[in-house]
């Protein structure tokens, strides 16, 4: 039993004994299915706080030969499984955190000798008369201890990627380290002395020119999490389970930090659901997280269309992206696609495989990105958000020539001009128009399935603001205002309000093609009282 080879449990225990502690041992079922085959490669990526040291703490503590995990895994998923008995504690495990080992190295350009050093020094305990004192790599020695004895090792890295992260402008430490990755895993050889590889970190592998440097590895990544979905994050039936437990409205934890949609499954970042259950406050907890400062110089780099790509996603619209041509590093980027796909891996933004786009996931990130769009003040940012507080003030006012009026200037500012008469723009700019709404709105639901048909805008006042009136905006092209207030009442749109104790106004706005002027009409929605 050491610090890298073979370790105890004590990690994964911590774990365990904490109050919230969500079952994710399934996963091991996969990695032993895929044990000692071409798919036992396996570098998953997720954001910070997504469970990365858990899971590889898990790991070491299922497949160490350095403990008895019997019983701690005992009623976990993993139990059930026919493969439980047969692979736990089996194996000879290498576990190693490069983040923790920059410190005791003495710096990032000594981490790679002081995980060998230390690795080999272990195993040469573990096995005295199979590792020769002339063998100075650790792939040698797992080779050699392979040849004599038949043994096939684990390897575990967690924050496998934090010096292409910290260190990706020193080109002598970033060869060092991929070199040295590639010789421990790269090749035949290794096929023979490693079972099983399993790499965490938040970055994907990274490319040399346009290739994977590790390109025998099976990723699972926040663009194509695959059969890993359910373990990167909390599902929404776990989400459910903590708020019946710890009796939170389900809903508001929705709309504050679901929206990740990994392989079809909706993913919730741990960290703040497990914030929220123990402490109770809706708030962002992602500024805690490390990466925010990261992110300022990204937001602001002078890319064509990064700008407006960020207030269009804040202002909760979705928009496409190219994930190919990034180099999975913090340095290399050509264009707006490279730094918005960097925000999917770090986790500040969602990513929908089918469409290809980007979008903000929840309210937690999207207060996140406000924060930092107006910390940075950009011009195009506060002229938008000057005019949309007036928009707002208007809507609330009920002033519809005014609102009317500051659509028309948003639309001819903000709609492209081959867009300019599509009546899925006119909605997506309704959405930016109104991003002043944010302070008190929650980002608005399109096309929210409500009565007989879809309502185009809803939004719906945040909790902390019940004086707020939620707004239920119908859009009509080359019809009239009238035409959407009565289309709100014909389809029953309101219906989806039933529960909604607050006050709730209609906007309808209509655009007229020929003459691009836009009106519009507001009214109260008076909801009917029964006598009990």
């Amino acid at each position: 039993m050491g610090r890298f080879v073979n370790p105890d449990n004590s990690a994964f225990q911590v774990a365990l004994n904490s109050e919230i502690y969500v079952d994710k041992t399934g996963l091991l079922e996969y990695t032993n299915r895929v044990m000692n085959t071409n798919q036992a490669m396996i570098c998953n990526s997720r954001p910070r706080r997504f469970g990365k040291s858990i899971t590889a703490n898990m790991l070491a503590a299922y497949y160490s030969k350095g403990c008895d995990s019997k019983k701690m895994f005992e009623g976990l998923a993993i139990s059930k499984s026919e493969s439980f008995a047969k692979y736990l504690n089996q194996y000879d495990v290498i576990h190693f955190d490069v983040q923790w080992c920059i410190n005791p190295a003495g710096g990032a350009e000594h981490v790679v000798s002081y995980i060998q050093q230390n690795a080999i020094d272990e195993l040469r305990q573990v096995y005295p008369k199979e590792v020769s004192p002339t063998i100075n790599s650790l792939p040698g020695v797992m080779s050699s201890i392979n040849a004599a004895t038949g043994r096939k090792f684990i390897v575990i890295i967690d924050e496998w990627d934090v010096l292409i992260r910290d260190e990706a402008a020193n080109q002598i430490i970033l060869e060092s380290y991929i070199d040295f990755l590639r010789g421990i895993f790269k090749g035949t050889e290794p096929t023979k002395y490693i079972s099983l590889v399993y790499m965490t970190g938040i970055l994907p592998i990274k490319k040399v020119r346009t290739q994977s440097a590790l390109n025998n590895f099976d990723e699972f990544t926040m663009l194509d999490a695959k059969i890993f979905a359910p373990y990167i994050g909390f599902t929404e039936d776990e989400v459910k389970l903590l708020c019946e437990k710890y009796q939170k409205n389900f809903d508001e934890v929705k709309q504050w930090y679901d929206g990740y949609l990994l392989s079809g499954c909706q993913v919730y970042n741990p960290k703040a659901v497990v914030s929220v259950m123990t402490w109770g406050n809706f708030q962002s907890y992602w500024s805690q997280t490390g990466t925010y400062e990261s992110i300022m110089p990204l937001i602001s780099m002078d890319f064509d269309g990064l700008k407006t790509a960020i207030i269009r996603m804040t202002a909760g619209e979705h928009v496409k992206v190219k994930t190919t041509t990034y180099q999975n590093d913090m340095i290399t980027f050509k264009s707006k696609d490279d730094v918005l796909t960097l925000l999917i891996h770090l986790g500040y933004l969602a990513y929908d495989s089918v469409n290809r786009t980007a979008f903000i996931p929840n309210e937690e990130i999207r207060s996140e990105l406000t924060d930092a769009v107006e910390s940075e003040r950009w011009n195009e940012f506060m002229e938008l958000q000057i005019k949309s507080e007036e928009l707002v003030k208007a809507t609330l006012d009920m002033d519809c020539e005014t609102v009317a009026q500051t659509v028309e200037f948003m639309h001819s500012e903000y709609a492209s001009v081959i867009a300019y008469h599509d009546e899925n723009a006119l909605s997506s700019i309704l959405s930016i128009a109104y991003l002043g709404a944010m302070r008190y709105y929650f980002k608005p639901v399109r096309e929210l399935p409500t009565g007989r048909g879809f309502a185009d805008l809803i939004f719906f006042p945040k909790k902390e603001y019940p004086e707020m009136p939620a707004l239920l905006v119908e859009l009509k092209w080359n019809q009239s205002a009238e035409t959407a207030i009565q289309q709100i009442k014909n389809r029953k749109y309101t219906q989806v309000l039933e529960e909604y104790t607050g006050r709730i106004l209609l906007v309808g706005i209509n655009y007229n093609k020929k003459s691009k002027r836009h009106e519009c009409i507001i009214e109260k929605f008076e909801k009917m009282r029964t006598d009990s």
